[in-house]
C-alpha cells in the first residue's frame, strides 16, 4: 500500500502535488468556518457593526501588510533588470515572462533558509530588531494618500509628524541588531546606521518645514489637495531647495547608494546583518525595498502633486450605467456571456492547429475572456472613479521614483562615512536652514501663501 501510494505520488506534477495537499487542508478548514458562521454569524455581524474604527484599521493594516512583499518583488526585479540593461547584460529572463518571477524565487529561497542564531547573541533583541525594522516601514504607509479618500487608515492632521515619528524607529531596529549580534562588524553597522540616520534626519526634517509654512497643515491629504490644477501648480517649484535637500536625506535616510554605509560589503562584511540569516535577514532585506517605495511615495506626495494629474485631465467622467437596472437580464447576461466569450475566443486556436486538443483550445480561450474582463473593468473604473484615476497616477509618478533610485545604485559609487557625514553637518543643515529663514521672511514679510 505504502509503495502504490509513493508511486502515485513520484508520478505527479508539481501542481498536482500542490493540489493534493492544499485542497484536503482548505476542506478542514471550510467545514468548521461554516459551523461558526451558522452558529454564531449574527453575532460577530453585530461586533463588528458596532467596531467599525477597529474593523477599518485591522483592514487597512493586513492590505498594506499584504501589498509589501509583491512591492518588494517588483523593486526587486526592476533593480535586476534596469541594472542589466544599464551594463548592456541581458538580465533575469527564464524564471516566468521575462524574468519577471526571479524576485519571487529569491524570496522563497531566503524563507527556506536555516534560521540560525550564532553563539554569543542576546537572543530576545537579535529576533526583535528585524521586526522592529520592518515594522517601522509598514506602519508609515498607513498616513499615505495613495488616492482621494484612498489612504490606509486615516488623513489626520499631524500625518507628516506620525511619518517621521515612525520612520524614525528603524534606527532603533538597526542598532538593535547590531548590539545583540556579538559581532564587531555587527556593532560598527548599528553604530553607522544612527550616526547616518540621525545626521541626515535634521536637514530631512527642516526641508519641509517650509513647506509646512507655505501649506499651513501637516495633513498629507490636504498638501495634495492644495497642489491640484496644473504640474505648475507642485510644490516642487515652491520649494526647488528643499525639493532637493528633502530627496538627497531622505536617500540617506533609506540606506540607499550612494549612502548605504551601514551594510558596506568591502568594509563591514554586511554591516548589522552579518550575522543574520533565514527570515530573519529576509525582514530587513524586504525592509529597504519598501523603504524604497515608501520614500518615494512620500515624495510624490509631498512635491509632486500626489494623486492630481500633471494637467487638465478629463477623467473620471459621470458614468449612466447601472448594472442593476438590467434586472433579471443582468444573470441572464452572467450566464451566457462567458460561455459564448471562451468559445469564440477558443475557436481560432482551434482551427488554427489541427493538433490541438480541443480542452486545451477551450482553456486558451477561458484565459483570454477573463483577461478582457479584467481590462474591461479596469477602464470602467478609471473613466469613472476619481480613486482609480488619482491612484493610476500616484503609482505612475512613485515609480518613476523608484527607478530614479535603481538608477543611481547602478551608477553612483558608494561614498565614504567622512565625506557622509561632512555633507550632512556643513552643507545641508545649513542649506536646510537657509530654505527655512527665507521661506518664513516670504511668508511674514511678502505675505506668500
Amino acid at each position: 500500500m505504502t509503495a502504490a501510494v509513493g508511486r502515485t505520488w513520484s508520478r505527479l506534477t508539481l501542481t498536482g502535488r500542490f493540489l493534493v495537499v492544499t485542497v484536503p487542508i482548505l476542506l478542514a478548514l471550510l467545514i468548521p468556518l461554516l459551523v461558526v458562521l451558522l452558529l454564531f454569524g449574527q453575532n460577530i455581524l453585530d461586533f463588528l457593526q458596532a467596531n467599525v474604527a477597529l474593523v477599518r484599521f485591522v483592514v487597512a493594516a493586513t492590505a498594506i501588510l499584504l501589498m509589501t512583499v509583491p512591492t518588494a518583488f517588483l523593486i526587486i526585479y526592476m533593480e535586476m533588470k534596469v541594472i542589466a540593461l544599464m551594463n548592456t547584460r541581458i538580465g533575469p529572463d527564464r524564471v516566468g515572462p521575462f524574468g519577471s518571477l526571479l524576485s519571487v524565487v529569491h524570496g522563497l529561497k531566503v524563507l527556506m533558509k536555516e534560521d540560525f542564531t550564532p553563539t554569543g547573541v542576546d537572543p530576545i533583541v537579535f529576533t526583535w530588531a528585524p521586526v522592529v525594522v520592518y515594522l517601522a516601514s509598514v506602519m508609515s504607509l498607513l498616513v499615505i494618500p495613495f488616492g482621494p479618500g484612498l489612504w490606509g487608515q486615516a488623513d489626520i492632521n499631524l500625518a507628516l509628524l506620525y511619518f517621521f515619528a515612525i520612520g524614525g524607529l528603524s534606527v532603533v531596529g538597526l542598532l538593535m541588531a547590531g548590539w545583540s549580534s556579538f559581532n564587531k562588524y555587527s556593532l560598527l553597522g548599528g553604530l553607522r546606521s544612527a550616526a547616518q540616520v540621525v545626521s541626515y534626519e535634521i536637514p530631512l526634517t527642516l526641508s519641509v518645514v517650509g513647506l509646512i509654512l507655505l501649506t499651513g497643515t501637516m495633513s498629507l491629504a490636504k498638501m495634495v489637495e492644495g497642489q491640484s490644477g496644473s504640474f505648475l501648480d507642485w510644490n516642487m517649484w515652491k520649494q526647488p531647495l528643499g525639493f532637493l535637500i528633502f530627496f538627497i536625506a531622505a536617500t540617506a535616510e533609506a540606506n540607499r547608494t550612494p549612502f548605504d554605509l551601514t551594510e558596506a560589503d568591502s568594509e563591514i562584511v554586511a554591516g548589522f546583518a552579518t550575522e543574520y540569516s533565514g527570515m530573519r535577514f529576509g525582514f530587513f532585506f524586504f525592509a529597504e525595498y519598501v523603504n524604497v517605495f515608501i520614500i518615494s511615495a512620500l515624495t510624490v506626495t509631498l512635491f509632486l502633486g500626489g494623486w492630481t494629474a500633471p494637467f487638465d485631465w478629463p477623467w473620471p467622467v459621470a458614468g449612466g450605467f447601472d448594472p442593476g437596472s438590467l434586472g433579471i437580464g443582468l444573470l441572464i447576461l452572467l450566464a451566457i456571456v462567458p460561455v459564448i466569450g471562451t468559445l469564440v475566443l477558443a475557436a481560432p486556436f482551434w482551427a488554427a492547429r489541427s493538433s490541438m486538443p480541443a480542452w486545451q483550445a477551450l482553456i486558451i480561450g477561458f484565459v483570454l475572456f477573463n483577461l478582457l474582463v479584467v481590462v474591461a473593468i479596469a477602464g470602467w473604473a478609471f473613466v469613472n472613479l476619481d480613486w482609480v484615476v488619482g491612484l493610476f497616477w500616484f503609482l505612475g509618478k512613485t515609480y518613476l521614483f523608484v527607478f530614479t533610485f535603481v538608477w543611481m545604485r547602478g551608477t553612483l559609487p558608494r561614498v565614504r562615512i567622512d565625506q557622509l557625514m561632512n555633507f550632512a553637518w556643513k552643507w545641508l543643515l545649513p542649506a536646510s536652514l537657509l530654505n527655512l529663514f527665507v521661506t518664513a521672511a516670504a511668508v511674514v514679510v511678502i505675505g506668500i501663501k
